[in-house]
């Protein structure tokens, strides 16, 4: 298979006035796999549409390599498709869906059979072949849809949501032959999510969308643990947000006061508003002094090993965290958090 080098500059798209994607720079290398994620209406779907021709650009210019195809239709990019709603012919048996492409673009019936074959063999539905999409389950109607897109040996594969659609145990077992695939395959693949955790186990890179305009790009573990600002902190997990004023600073090292406490973290501030983020599971329940504070719990979840505990602090500042130990609605406990663990943001 030949995979391509994308490279989108200054990507835009607008709807009348709204600006729906601003300036997107972008390169995916060959074979690497790059997640764009963010809540609803943040532009990520906008820019897979705009990728796969569905959307003309207002601005920016989209590269294969080094041809320009932005003035392209769809069908003349080549790029495989999955869809959150497979967009299988229900008339038509697995091994028909997944040779549509190939017959439309009139490839031989015995090199149709062989590439038809090894797409069934690739996601395991060989036996399956003779069937038709109602008699498979949701987690084998995407595999089907997987085997359509890679059977075109093409140079991108773009994903919007498959496995939105699934129930919690199909979509893990998805994801984890969505990963298999690619390392198979080496394809080059952009995948749309709002899914932080999957988008965190399958991608190379992430890319963190919010109102059409790029937060932060990095690899999984850069996002997770070193967001650029609150909001990506905020999409990443870290539950606790709260506003605090710097009240000194020495090199990384950030000592802010807010919400009745008082919290060393790290961060570039050195005065001025802040909104410090910590994630629920970086508390210790009788974590030692460093960043101690006393919190009354009002909502306790059982979560099998551990419990999920929603309290407050005196102030009434809500604060989240997990726990192994047994607490219940109404009891207080301190709970402490490591410095390097609290992040100061500008507001």
């Amino acid at each position: 298979m030949t995979f391509g080098q994308l490279r989108l500059d200054g990507v835009s798209r607008s709807f009348g006035t709204a600006n729906a994607l601003r300036g997107l720079d972008l390169t995916i290398a060959r074979g690497e796999f790059v997640a764009l994620l963010g809540p609803s209406g943040c532009g990520k779907s906008t820019a897979l549409n705009c990728l796969a021709g569905l959307l003309p650009l207002t601005a920016g210019s989209i590269w294969l390599d080094d041809a320009r195809i932005d003035g392209r239709p769809p069908e003349q990019r080549g790029f495989g498709m999955v869809f959150q709603n497979y967009a299988l012919f229900p008339h038509m048996s697995v091994r028909a869906n997944v040779g549509f492409g190939l017959k439309m673009r009139k490839v031989g019936r015995a090199e149709t059979r062989r590439r038809v074959d090894e797409a069934l063999r690739l996601v395991q539905l060989t036996e399956h072949a003779a069937k038709f999409p109602a008699q498979l389950s949701g987690g084998q109607q995407q595999r089907v849809a997987i085997a359509r897109a890679v059977v075109l040996e093409p140079p991108v594969v773009l994903m919007d949501e498959p496995l939105s659609n699934l129930d919690a145990k199909l979509r893990l077992e998805m994801r984890m032959e969505i990963r298999r695939l690619h390392q198979t395959l080496g394809l080059t693949t952009v995948y749309v999510t709002h899914d932080q955790e999957e988008a965190l186990s399958l991608a190379d890179r992430l890319v963190v969308l919010r109102e059409g305009a790029v937060q932060q790009i990095g690899t999984p573990e850069e996002v997770y643990a070193q967001p650029v600002n609150s909001y990506v902190a905020s999409f990443m997990g870290y539950r606790n947000l709260l506003d605090a004023t710097v009240t000194g600073a020495a090199g990384s090292s950030v000592t802010v006061e807010g919400a009745g406490v008082r919290l060393t973290g790290r961060g570039s501030l050195t005065e001025g508003p802040a909104k410090v983020a910590i994630r629920p599971e970086d508390f210790v329940v009788g974590g030692g002094t460093e960043n101690a504070l006393d919190v009354t719990a009002e909502i306790v979840e059982y979560h099998g090993r551990e419990l999920s505990v929603s309290a407050r602090l005196a102030s009434g500042v809500p604060v989240y965290f997990r726990t192994d130990e047994r607490l219940a609605p109404g009891d207080t406990a301190k709970i402490g958090v490591p410095a390097e663990r609290v992040l100061v943001f500008e507001p």
